[in-house]
C-alpha cells in the first residue's frame, strides 16, 4: 500500500510537470530549449535608435503602464491611459521617487515615448526588445547626449501551473526614477507595492536605488520556493526509483535536470550582476543600497549551492536508476539460470528413462512413482544446496 501511494503521488506531480513543459508530446518548452544566437545582420549598426522604434511592428494588446510616485509622507499610484499627456508633466514636487512599470513589449509607441522622455540609450533599448538576454548590468554615464542611467537585465522565475516560466525584466535606474519593462503582465512585486503603500517603511525613506534593490531581492527570493518544489520532486523520484524502476522514470529525471539547468542559467549570471552593483561605484547607486545588496548576493550564492546540489542529486538518481535496472536484470537472469540448472538433471533422467527400451513399470508398478520421487529429491536437493550457497 505504501508503494502504491508513492506511485500515485509521484505520477500526479510528474505528470503535471511534464504537461506544463510539453514533454507529453516530445516537445520542450521555450525555457528548456538550448539558447540560440541572436538574429542580427553582419555589419549592422548596434542598438536601436529612437526614431527606428516607430518603424517596428507594434500592437497595443496586453500592454499596460503603471506609475507609482512616493515620498516619506505621501504615495500615489495610477494606471497611465494617455501616455503622451502623462509624460508632458514631471513628477509631483512632493515625490522623491517615481516608478514606471511597463507590462508588455509589443507597443513600440510606449517604448518610443519613454525612450525619448528619459533618454534611454539605443544599446539598452536593443537589449530590452531582443529577448532573452543574459542577466547583466551596464552603466551609461552622463554625457552631452545622454543622461546617466544604470541598465540592469534580470530573469524572473515563476511556477505557473507546475510549469517553470522565465521572464526577462529590464531596469533603467536614474537618480530619482526607476523604469521597469516586463515581457508579459504579472509579477512578484505585490508585496513591494504594499510596502510602498505603508507609511514609515524603510522603502519610503530611501531613494530609487533602494527600490531597485527591493525588486531584485524579490526576484531572487522567489527562486527558493521553486527550488523547494524541485527538491520534493527529486525526493518523490528517489522513492519511485528505490520502490520499482520504470522506463518513465529516466524521462522524468531528465526533465527535472533540464529545469534545474534553466534556473542555473538565470541565477549564475545574476550573482555577477549583484556583485557588480555592490562593488563597483555607480552614479545612481547610494551607499545604503550597496549595503543591502550584500544580502541579495548571499542569497544568490545559497541558491547556486542548492542548484548544484540538486543537479548532482539528479545525476546520482540517473545512476541509481541504471543500477536498479541492472540489479533487476541480474535477479531475473539468476532465477532463469537456477530454473534451467534444476531442470538439466531432470531432463537427463527423463531422457534416459523414456528411451526406446523395456519400460520398468510393465513389470514393477512402483517404478513410475519411484521415478518422480527421484526427480523431486534431485530438484529439492539442488534448491537446498543453492540456498546454502546464498544463490537464492
Amino acid at each position: 500500500m505504501h508503494e502504491q501511494s508513492i506511485d500515485r503521488a509521484w505520477r500526479e506531480k510528474m505528470r503535471g510537470l511534464l504537461r506544463g513543459n510539453g514533454a507529453a508530446d516530445g516537445q520542450l518548452s521555450a525555457e528548456t530549449r538550448l539558447p540560440k544566437a541572436q538574429d542580427s545582420t553582419p555589419g549592422a549598426a548596434g542598438g536601436i535608435e529612437h526614431h527606428e522604434l516607430s518603424e517596428r511592428h507594434s500592437t497595443t494588446a496586453n500592454v499596460t503602464v503603471d506609475c507609482t510616485d512616493y515620498s516619506p509622507d505621501q504615495t500615489q499610484t495610477q494606471r497611465v491611459e494617455d501616455l503622451e499627456s502623462f509624460l508632458v508633466h514631471h513628477r509631483p514636487p512632493w515625490a522623491a521617487v517615481r516608478w514606471i512599470n511597463v507590462d508588455g513589449l509589443t507597443d513600440m509607441t510606449v517604448i518610443h515615448a519613454l525612450a525619448k522622455k528619459y533618454d534611454l540609450h539605443p544599446l539598452a533599448i536593443e537589449d530590452v526588445l531582443q529577448v532573452p538576454q543574459r542577466p547583466k548590468v551596464e552603466d551609461y554615464c552622463s554625457t552631452s547626449e545622454h543622461q546617466a542611467r544604470l541598465f540592469i537585465v534580470a530573469r524572473m522565475m515563476m511556477l505557473v501551473g507546475q510549469r517553470l516560466h522565465s521572464e526577462q525584466i529590464s531596469f533603467f535606474l536614474g537618480h530619482s526614477t526607476l523604469i521597469t519593462f516586463q515581457e508579459s503582465p504579472g509579477d512578484l512585486w505585490q508585496p513591494v507595492r504594499q510596502r510602498i503603500a505603508t507609511g514609515g517603511s524603510r522603502l519610503r525613506q530611501n531613494d530609487a536605488s533602494f527600490l531597485l534593490y527591493t525588486l531584485l531581492d524579490a526576484i531572487v527570493d522567489q527562486c527558493f520556493p521553486i527550488l523547494e518544489y524541485y527538491s520534493d520532486c527529486l525526493e518523490d523520484l528517489e522513492d519511485a526509483v528505490l520502490a520499482r524502476s520504470r522506463h518513465e522514470l529516466l524521462e522524468e529525471i531528465h526533465t527535472v535536470k533540464r529545469e534545474l539547468l534553466v534556473m542555473r542559467r538565470a541565477v549564475w549570471p545574476m550573482r555577477e550582476v549583484i556583485h557588480a552593483l555592490q562593488r563597483e561605484p555607480h552614479e545612481c547607486m547610494c551607499d545604503e543600497t550597496r549595503t543591502y545588496l550584500r544580502d541579495v548576493y548571499d542569497h544568490c550564492i545559497q541558491m547556486i549551492d542548492l542548484i548544484e546540489t540538486y543537479r548532482e542529486f539528479a545525476n546520482s538518481l540517473t545512476e541509481t536508476y541504471m543500477s536498479a535496472l541492472s540489479i533487476r536484470a541480474n535477479e531475473i537472469m539468476k532465477v532463469l539460470t537456477v530454473m534451467g540448472t534444476i531442470f538439466i538433471p531432470l531432463t537427463f533422467l527423463a531422457g534416459v528413462y523414456g528411451m526406446n527400451m523395456q519400460i520398468p513399470e510393465n513389470r514393477w508398478p512402483w517404478a513410475y512413482p519411484m521415478f518422480w520421487l527421484v526427480c523431486a529429491l534431485t530438484a529439492g536437493g539442488m534448491i537446498a544446496w543453492f540456498r546454502r550457497r546464498g544463490w537464492l
